[in-house]
Formats: C-alpha cells, sequence, structure tokens
C-alpha cells in the first residue's frame, strides 16, 4: 500500500502528464474495490452518491458523515482519492478551511470547495466571499506536508446563474487565489468547456451526469480538459439496474434479472478476504 505522500504525488503527477483521465466516484467499499481493479489512476467521492448511501438527499450530510464515507473509499484503494467536499460545510472561510485539514487527516490527497452557499434565497456566495474562502482551502492545502489538490468549483450553472462570464471571472480567480484544478460543472455545451479551459492556466475538471451535457473523452480532451469526474452517474447507474429487478419481481412476479447479473464469483474476485 502507497502511503499518503507517495499518492499525493501520484495525484499530482496525473494533472501534468500529457491528455486528459478520468476519476470515477465509487459509493462504497465494493465499488471502489471494483474500479480500482478495472484499472483506473484515481477515485473521487460523489457527495451526491455519498448521501444517497445514508438515505439522505445531496447536501443533507454533515462534515464527520462525509470525511467518514471518504475514509471508506480511501480504505477500499491503493489509489490516490479526492472528495467532492462541498461548500467544506462552513461559510466562514477560516472553518471551511479547516475542513481541508480533516479531510487530510483521512488519507485523501485531494479535494474541492465550491461556491454554492447552500441556502435556496442565495445561492451562491458573492464574488469577494468566494475568493476568500478559496483562499484560505488553499493556505491550509499549502501547509500540507504533501500536494494535496484543491479544486474550486463555480457553482453558476447549477446555482441559477448560468453567466459564463462570471463562471470564467470567478474560476481565473480562483486560480490565483491557490486553486489547483478549476471546476465549473453544467456548462451547456463544449464550446462553453472550451472557453472555459482557454481562460485559465491550471487543469480543469468536467462533470459527467447531465443528459446532454455529458461529451465523450475525445471531445473533452480537445477542448483542453484534463480531469473528468463522474459524480453520481455510476450510483444512478447501478440503482437503474437495482430498480428494474425490482419492478419485475413486483409487475410480473419473474426473476429475469438473475441470469443477467454478475456472478458471485466474478464478485468476489474483486472484494477482501
Amino acid at each position: 500500500m502507497p502511503t499518503q505522500a507517495e499518492k499525493a504525488r501520484i495525484f499530482q503527477e496525473l494533472h501534468s502528464a500529457p491528455g486528459s483521465f478520468v476519476i470515477p466516484n465509487p459509493w462504497d467499499g465494493a465499488s471502489a474495490r471494483i474500479l480500482s481493479a478495472l484499472g483506473f489512476k484515481a477515485l473521487a467521492t460523489s457527495s451526491g452518491a455519498c448521501a444517497g448511501t445514508l438515505g439522505k438527499r445531496d447536501g443533507r450530510i454533515t462534515r464527520d458523515e462525509a470525511l467518514t464515507h471518504a475514509a471508506l473509499i480511501v480504505e477500499s484503494t491503493d489509489l490516490p482519492v479526492s472528495a467532492d467536499l462541498e461548500r467544506c460545510f462552513a461559510d466562514d472561510p477560516r472553518e471551511a478551511a479547516e475542513t481541508i485539514r480533516l479531510a487530510a487527516g483521512v488519507g485523501l490527497v485531494g479535494g474541492s470547495i465550491e461556491d454554492s452557499t447552500g441556502n435556496p434565497s442565495k445561492p451562491l456566495y458573492g464574488f469577494e466571499e468566494a475568493v476568500e474562502r478559496v483562499a484560505a482551502a488553499a493556505a491550509v492545502a499549502r501547509s500540507l506536508p504533501f500536494p494535496f489538490i484543491l479544486a474550486a468549483r463555480a457553482q453558476n450553472f447549477v446555482g441559477g446563474n448560468p453567466d459564463l462570464g462570471d463562471t470564467v471571472r470567478r474560476l481565473q480567480a480562483f486560480e490565483k487565489a491557490g486553486a489547483d484544478v478549476l471546476f465549473a460543472p453544467g456548462l451547456p455545451d463544449i464550446e462553453a468547456v472550451r472557453t472555459v479551459c482557454e481562460s485559465v492556466s491550471k487543469p480543469v475538471n468536467f462533470m459527467v451526469g447531465m443528459p446532454g451535457r455529458s461529451f465523450p473523452v475525445d471531445q473533452l480532451t480537445a477542448a483542453g480538459v484534463k480531469r473528468i469526474s463522474l459524480a453520481t452517474s455510476l450510483w444512478k447507474a447501478a440503482l437503474t439496474g437495482f430498480l428494474a429487478a425490482t419492478k419485475e419481481i413486483l409487475e410480473q412476479g419473474t426473476f429475469g434479472y438473475v441470469d443477467t447479473s454478475v456472478s458471485s464469483r466474478e464478485l468476489a474476485a474483486y472484494l477482501q478476504d
């Protein structure tokens, strides 16, 4: 098992290597082990999938719950793991930054901070406040004894303000404040993705998972994207199969899904004794 510092170095190198890489989002120990065995180079948690495993909606989990879930993923793989830390569970920049320190403490080598407030009446932090929060988180990340990759997210397109100009302005400011990766979920088309990538010098993360806005790897790479995360999409795909099976039972009284399910032997090959 590589050390945390070794994982951090590997993760850092992925962000500087040519081309792009896909960073999938497991939701439990089994999915983390399977994704690792399949050959992915790094993993990331998803706040929505994490909340779902606890029977909650996205945005309704606590910092302790998020970090406990992240620790489970870290313990289930020898790959670098980053975490979706939402708004870092605090309004105050110093308290938000403390989340980065705690994240490193459970073995993570990366994490995100976003400019969503969690308040429907004011969904986004103001520009200056958002930048201050990123700067505080970056200062803590830089104080760690290994390179912690901090991703800063501009949530305009999923936060009710689909303004590409303001999104670019925020991402550029987040870059100057010390973010290592820039991230704007929900961009409407590949041209908007290209505009974002050309407007910053740090690596850009693109989030797959929104119908009509989940572009192929080759297009994203050509547009300049470095990192491609999958958000809740794999978790939803798993639940899609679960729902289809249960509906077959309830509506038809049959168990045809058994014949097409992964075998116990194949699953056992991925899992720990």
